[in-house]
């Protein structure tokens, strides 16, 4: 094997193989993935892509992503997502990627909460992930290192010159004149969660230790209606696009109590719709249920053909049947800090996109199913900025391959800690004296014999809470309770 490339992408959810398409087939490019290339945020994602029909819907779309956001986007990121993403869409129907139609041939689109109007596409009913991550993969032009474990940037005087990896039971190191971090977001620090397995910070853990700066990183996204009950570790999602056609979030009397919360009711931006049901539930003590049963079984059946059959698998028989729903930890607004070209602030050859990403696109709470277009539109600019800037004359300097340990006796049980601790006390709901417990039990934990990658994890879990501790006011997905000392 090569150890030395033009460009090494981390990740291989729909930001990293669509970076790696837009780039140019003459180049050297290896991407690395940390499992199977499908274990990815991107292969889970069911809702579809947000994106404006016409030059009208723009001007929505980027009302309505900013809205969602609090006022607290980047007005250029957003306005760079939604202006792009239409060619972005087109150009990968051009490519042969199907979404679902009508029997006209005419373009399904769907509607999510807090969007002003259909603008969702969709493929293979509740499968768009799946679908868009199978098409990428077939038209991916470069080899995939499977089962490697990124474990440090190779940085020295604000230049990155490649990363050191663990494969196949050896630590070595890849150099490259560009690396892009395409790794996803922080999932697997909380209790109950969305993501893949392998979402798990990372590298957002070695970006601190390099003293590369996380932005926003107390806006985290938690997703309303999710399946905790199962004993897996990613819970089961219920799409957005569910409520946006017609389920209802109910208790058990069959009453609507969301809209005690929000006018909107069920179709309100996430925050509001998780807020109030974790709110309900800890007042009430009553469960909280998903009700499909308008939708046709048949219709059902066909449009969500994912949830249908796993909520089967599970003993559910949909739609007649309510589910029990509580909110899931589902996306980070925060990451890494970048420009609205990618590239990582304060360190040269360095590219970030996808969720692990900052560009303030997001703002204080995503919009639903604009997290495909965000990963397809900045993939692209990273792509498009390296080609342009032929950054690949970087001269080669060598590295130690040594490593630490990266995983200690005892881990597995202060990982498990630190998981109901982010959910328990960095969660949905948030109260000043719950932060610095938190915090204060992070801290101890860092001074434990531990793995390197705890240590990364933990890195990333006291940013977040020292983040949560210096807004002092409720914004969007950041939710202070006050009255707590």
């Amino acid at each position: 094997m090569k150890k030395s490339y033009d460009v090494l992408i981390i990740g291989t959810g729909i930001a990293g193989l669509h970076c790696a398409l837009s780039l140019p087939k003459e180049l050297s490019v290896l991407v690395i993935s940390k499992d199977y290339a499908w274990e990815c945020n991107t292969f889970y994602a069911q809702g579809g892509v947000a994106v404006a029909k016409d030059t009208d819907d723009m001007v929505l779309h980027i009302k309505d992503t900013l809205t969602a956001g609090a006022g607290h986007c980047n007005k250029q990121a957003v306005e760079i997502l939604c202006s792009q993403g239409p060619s972005v869409i087109a150009s990968l129907i051009e490519r042969g990627f199907c979404f679902d139609k009508d029997e006209k041939g005419n373009l399904l689109y769907t509607k999510e909460a807090a969007h002003s109007t259909n603008r969702i596409l969709h493929a293979g009913g509740d499968a768009t992930g799946r679908y868009l991550h199978l098409f990428l993969m077939e038209n991916l032009p470069f080899p995939i290192l499977y089962n490697t474990q990124v474990t440090d940037l190779l940085i020295e005087d604000h230049v990155c010159y490649g990363v050191r990896v663990a494969h196949a039971k050896k630590i070595f190191n890849l150099y490259a004149k560009n690396i892009i971090i395409a790794s996803g977001g922080v999932g697997s620090l909380y209790e109950y969660h969305t993501n893949a397995r392998t979402i798990s910070a990372d590298m957002q853990g070695i970006c601190l230790a390099h003293g590369i700066q996380l932005c926003d990183m107390e806006m985290m996204q938690f997703h309303p209606t999710a399946f905790v009950l199962s004993n897996a570790v990613r819970k089961q999602l219920l799409s957005e696009s569910l409520r946006g056609e017609g389920a209802k979030v109910v208790d058990d009397t069959g009453r609507r109590f969301v809209f005690d919360y929000h006018v909107d009711g069920e179709l309100a931006p996430r925050d509001v719709v998780s807020r109030a049901i974790f709110d309900y539930k800890q007042k009430t003590g009553k469960e909280v249920y998903l009700d499909v049963s308008s939708f046709e079984p048949e219709f059902f059946k066909k449009r969500f053909p994912s949830i249908y059959f796993n909520m089967k698998n599970m003993g559910y028989d949909l739609p007649q049947q309510r589910i029990p729903i509580s909110p899931a930890f589902h996306y980070s607004m925060g990451g890494i800090c970048t420009d609205m070209d990618a590239q990582v602030k304060g360190i040269k050859h360095l590219y970030a996109i996808g969720e692990a990403a900052y560009t303030g696109v997001h703002g204080a709470n995503r919009l639903a199913s604009n997290s495909l277009l965000e990963g397809l539109v900045f993939s692209q600019r990273a792509a498009l900025h390296l080609s342009l800037s032929k950054n690949y004359q970087n001269p080669l300097i060598s590295f130690s391959e040594k490593e630490a340990i990266l995983v200690a006796a005892g881990d597995k049980a202060l990982k498990n800690e630190l998981r109901h601790l982010m959910w328990c006390k960095a969660g949905i709901i948030r109260e000043e004296k719950a932060l610095k417990e938190a915090l204060g039990r992070v801290e101890e934990m860092l001074e434990l014999p531990i793995g390197k990658l705890l240590r990364l994890r933990l890195f990333v879990s006291r940013v977040i809470i020292n983040s949560a501790l210096k807004r002092k006011t409720s914004l969007g997905a950041h939710f202070i309770q006050k009255g707590v000392a």
